[in-house]
Parts: C-alpha cells; structure tokens; sequence
C-alpha cells in the first residue's frame, strides 16, 4: 500500500508519493505563493497528489491516505487550521475541503511534528523514544516526540517552540509579539539582518553577491559571504548561532531528549551549522555538559513529506 504526504510551507507546497517504509518514492513541488486566499493553495495540493499517481501509473485504490503537515494551531478531530501566522487559512476545515478534491482519508498534523515523525520512522532519530525536530526555515517549528508520542499540549498547539521569547521587547514576530525564537532563529532572520549589513556597508561581499539589489538578499547570501571572509556576514553568523543556541539550551534543559534533529533549509550547512552550536550548548546548558546528540536531518526537506504520509499509517 502507498501514501500520499504533504508538506505545506511558506515557500513551496510539496507532495510526495511514499511507501509502507516511509521511502520517498516521488515528489512534486509548486509555490505557495503566500497571501492567496485557502481555495487556491488546496486546489494547488490537489493537483500535485493526481500529478503524482498518474505520472506513477498507479491509481487511487493504490493510496491508502492523504496525510498532511500544516504549519500552527489546529483541532486534528474536526480536521481544521485554527490558526497560522504564516498562512492565510484561519479557521479552514483543511480535511473536508481536500476530501471534496480528492477521495481519500484525509489526517493533518503540525508540520514541524511530521519532520519529527518522519526523523522518527526512518531518518536520523530512528529508534530514540524523545526526539525534539526543529526546523529552521522561513519562521521556526518543533515537533516534539515523548516516549514515542506526539506531544501536542492539552489544545492541540503544543510545541510552538518558535515562538517563546529569547529577547525581551526584541525583533517584532509575524506571531504579533516582539523577541520570539523566530525572530531571531530563522532563515527570514538572516535575510533581514544581510539585507540591514549590506545597505550599511556598501564594500561587503553580502552588497556585492547581489550587485547592489539588497532585495536579492536571503540565508543563503549571508552565509556564502561569510564563507568568503566577510566581516559583516561573519558577524551575522556568529550571532545567529548563539541565537539558535540559545532556544537549543532551552529546550535540552526541558525536556532532555535523546537527539534534537535540525532541519530546514539551513539544515544544508551541515556540520558548519551544528559544530559551532554544539561548542555553545557545552557551555550553556544545565549541568555543564551537553548529553544531548545534536543532528542534521538526512531526510532533509523530505522529512515533513514522509511524516504526513505515514499519518494514515496504522
């Protein structure tokens, strides 16, 4: 039997064809194109799911379920998205509306819940009972998993790690309140302190890798330029991993998992991302040692993906 998976982000929208295994067998991406009404953007998910069985020949008795990973507060029994900072889909009864586009059973979870659960099932927590996944992307989610369980809090919007305050009256949130780990931990993050560097400091590699069109700025800039030497950007960095660091130390001395997984886009970085947060969680957490192992996930932006298929999986 196959599954159908959907990762809805801020970015893109990607659907994936997945087995009994969790193996990824396919995958289509189109962009959410943020800001359209919730018509638009589930008609778009409808589509990649028949794009996928007809360019897979297969048909929709081979699916067993839809499952799909959505970004804020929702109520999983009715099926609806109460509410997402990121998205304009407050209120949407995200199951019924896919059931009316296409017949299948139809789950929804947290996104950043089914990058846990996908790391969980097949990727680099396989096997620990607590996991915490955390996704450094357009804003920052967690997907928290005690003693092999889902950790969803008492109304469904459990584990919105993103969104506890690690700089008092700091940087304004989407969420509406000031200094939240997204504010600061993001890859929107980077984008906007490149794009303050570069407007500041003309000479930088961050000014000169866009030719001067700060618009063009985003993580990836800020983090070529400070490969590169440059100062500005290696400034930015540096404080971006402490940042990071910082909502790390507050989750290790919660709940002490087995493994954090970082995922994301930023997750690409690999060791160059984790070694120097590692260095900072040795010297931060409680205890003064860090037991904690710190990963990158392997299944890297596949891992929401495979999570949300394996949702139907009993």
């Amino acid at each position: 039997m196959l599954y159908l998976g959907i990762d809805l982000g801020g970015t893109n929208i990607t659907a994936g064809l997945v087995d009994e295994t969790g193996k990824l067998i396919d995958k289509k991406t189109t962009p959410t194109m943020n800001g359209r009404q919730a018509d638009g953007i589930l008609d778009d998910m409808a589509s990649l799911c028949e794009k996928l069985i007809e360019e897979n020949d297969i048909t929709i008795k081979d699916i067993k379920s839809l499952g799909i990973g959505l970004p804020g507060l929702m109520d999983k029994k009715k099926g609806v998205l109460i509410y997402a900072n990121n998205l304009n889909f407050d209120g949407v009864n995200v199951v019924k509306e896919m059931k009316k586009r296409i017949d299948l059973p139809v789950y929804i979870e947290n996104d950043a819940n089914c990058a846990a659960i996908g790391e969980n099932t097949c990727g680099a927590a396989y096997g620990d009972k607590n996991v915490i996944y955390v996704t450094l992307g357009t804003g920052v989610g967690a997907g928290i998993i005690i003693d092999g369980k889902v950790f969803d809090g008492s109304f469904g919007g459990g584990g919105e790690a993103g969104h506890m305050v690690i700089v008092a009256d700091g940087e304004l949130c989407t969420c509406g309140r000031k200094g939240c780990w997204e504010a600061y931990a993001s890859a929107s993050a980077l984008r906007r302190e490149g794009r303050i560097a570069a407007a500041k400091y003309p000479s930088s590699r961050i000014f000169q890798k866009v030719d001067g069109d700060i618009r063009l700025i985003d993580a990836k800039t800020v983090f070529d330029a400070a490969d590169e030497g440059d100062e500005a950007a290696m400034n930015i960095v540096h404080d971006y991993q402490i940042y990071v660091a910082i909502g790390l130390v507050n989750l290790v001395n919660i709940f002490q998992p087995e493994a954090i997984v970082i995922g994301g886009g930023i997750c690409a970085r690999g060791s160059k991302l984790t070694d120097p947060i590692i260095d900072i969680l040795n010297t931060r957490v409680y205890g003064g040692k860090l037991k904690t192992k710190i990963v990158v996930a392997t299944l890297g932006n596949d891992a929401g993906i495979v999570g949300a298929a394996m949702l139907g999986k009993k």
